[in-house]
């Protein structure tokens, strides 16, 4: 593979910054592949708009939108457009943890886990950004011990307002879905979180307290699709990300995505995308 697709991971505790700091060819570079996340990242859009994918969902992230990413989410960028101007926070597993969480936070990581885009009004989005900016200057200025202290001390208070922003504001995808639809939305959910090792529409009919036949049924009138069909669907967006942002071999992307044998995975590969799992590392779609 002639380029190595970055990976949204880190290896320290926090990054924080502006789409300013980093080369907008490593944006572009997600629109061409998807990517699974390995940390918390929080963004802030003041300007230009961008067109992604997130966890299978299609978003239209503009000025004033703040987003929540957790770590397992999928994301793909379709398109970017105008003079982008966004924030950026991304915190490891570790950092996010270590935060003091009271009910109102642990809601909120619930919420943005279905909701992970929120338009804030324009005097929020103002003071959003100069909470960026001020966890910015704690960021580059010179390191001191206090520095992850400070840092989740802004953090809470960001994610505390933030919760009351989503409880203010109505969620519209919330208020005016039906119960098929948010069966649907709970059933991609769980996908999201167990489709390693579970691929079972009893085991999904049984955490969601409702039989095989219905959530077959209520999915495929809702979606179009097989609940199959999405099971296979995020397998294969998982494995189409390792194989084109990593160089990791083959045999252990199978692996990690709980096939018995690297020749079961390449079949099932070769099914649903038409080429062998090494065709499509070496090829540019």
């Amino acid at each position: 593979m002639e380029q190595e697709l970055p990976k949204i991971d880190i290896t320290e505790d926090f990054v924080i910054g502006s789409n300013a700091d980093i080369d907008l060819n490593i944006l572009n570079l997600y629109t061409r592949y998807p990517c699974r996340l390995k940390a918390e990242i929080f963004v802030l859009c003041m300007n230009g708009s961008i067109e992604a994918s997130i966890n299978l969902s299609e978003y239209t992230i503009k000025k004033n939108d703040f987003v929540t990413l957790s770590p397992g989410s999928i994301i793909q960028i379709n398109k970017i457009e105008g003079d982008l101007k966004l924030y950026f926070m991304v915190f490891s597993s570790e950092f996010i943890n270590g935060l003091n969480k009271n009910k109102s936070i642990i809601d909120l990581i619930y919420i943005t886990k279905s909701h992970p885009v929120l338009s804030l009004p324009e005097e929020f989005a103002s003071i959003y950004e100069e909470f960026f900016w001020l966890m910015m200057k704690v960021y580059y200025k010179k390191r001191s011990p206090y520095n992850p202290e400070i840092l989740k001390c802004m953090l809470l208070s960001i994610l505390y307002r933030l919760s009351d922003m989503y409880h203010e504001q109505p969620i519209r995808s919330e208020t005016g879905s039906s119960r098929s639809e948010e069966i649907c939305k709970t059933f991609g959910h769980l996908v999201i979180q167990h489709y390693t090792q579970e691929r079972n529409i009893t085991y999904y009919a049984k955490q969601m307290n409702i039989t095989p036949t219905h959530l077959s049924n209520t999915v495929k009138h809702v979606t179009g699709k097989t609940v199959m069909d999405i099971i296979s669907e995020v397998v294969i967006v998982d494995a189409k990300a390792q194989l084109k942002s990593t160089n990791i071999p083959i045999h252990e992307i199978a692996e990690s995505l709980n096939f018995p044998n690297v020749s079961f995975f390449g079949k099932y590969f070769k099914r649903l995308t038409g080429m062998s799992p090494q065709q499509y590392r070496n090829s540019d779609k």
